[in-house]
This record gives C-alpha cells, structure tokens and sequence, in this order.
C-alpha cells in the first residue's frame, strides 16, 4: 500500500493538533468581545471602575477584590472563577448567581465566551 507524502503530514497534523489539544480560541475576538466589559471592568491589577478588576481573575476567588462592595451573594458564595464558572456565569450571570449585581444581560455565542478567555488568560485575567 502507498502513501503519499502528503497524507502522513496531514494525519501526523492531525495527531499533533489532537494530542497538544489546540483550541479553536481567538484572542483577537476575544478582545472585541472584551469590549462589552471594559466599561465596568479593568484588566490592570489594582485598577476597579464600576466592577472590579479581572486582573488575575482566573483561578480567584469571587467576591473579594479590595475596595469594591460585592452583593451579598457574590460575598457569600464559595466560588472560584475558573474556565468553566466563568463561562456559566457570563453566559447569564443573574440566572447563574441569584442577587448579582452585575446587570450585564450575558454572552449569548458560545465562541465569544471562548474568544474571552483565551483573551484574558493572555492579558492577566
């Protein structure tokens, strides 16, 4: 049986991409889509607006920023924003966390959310 040259570099592609797990995430959207958050939020540590800072957001617990006065129910909760608690909640963050007071409505494309956190692993979310 013969084989091109061509089809064992696509399959050995296929496997690379496969085996380091390469996402489909663009940070440059997700820069666009950051947009929608950086009226409220900063990404420089220390720096609060409306919302809190996301400077180092990921891996954090929810609700204890310095200065900034959290809902009861954001201080009260045991969360800790990974990848997927941050997607539930901007999906639709008053359906995930009852008496928030982020009035932001959610993302509603699943690739957007995706797109925001590749965008803010990259920029010190």
């Amino acid at each position: 049986m013969k084989t091109s040259i061509k089809t064992l570099v696509a399959a050995s592609l296929a496997v690379a991409v496969v085996s380091i797990g390469v996402s489909a995430a663009d940070v440059a959207k997700g820069e666009r889509v950051f947009r929608k958050c950086k009226a409220c939020h900063s990404l420089d540590a220390g720096k609060r607006k409306l919302g809190p800072t996301l400077h180092g957001v990921i891996g954090r617990k929810a609700g204890i920023v310095e200065k900034f006065k959290y809902s009861k129910a954001m201080a009260g909760s045991d969360l800790v924003w990974d990848e997927a608690t941050l997607s539930a909640y901007l999906k639709a963050p008053r359906k995930f966390l009852k008496g928030t007071k982020m009035t932001f409505g959610g993302l509603r494309k699943p690739a957007d959310i995706e797109n925001l956190l590749a965008y803010l692993k990259e920029n010190g979310g």
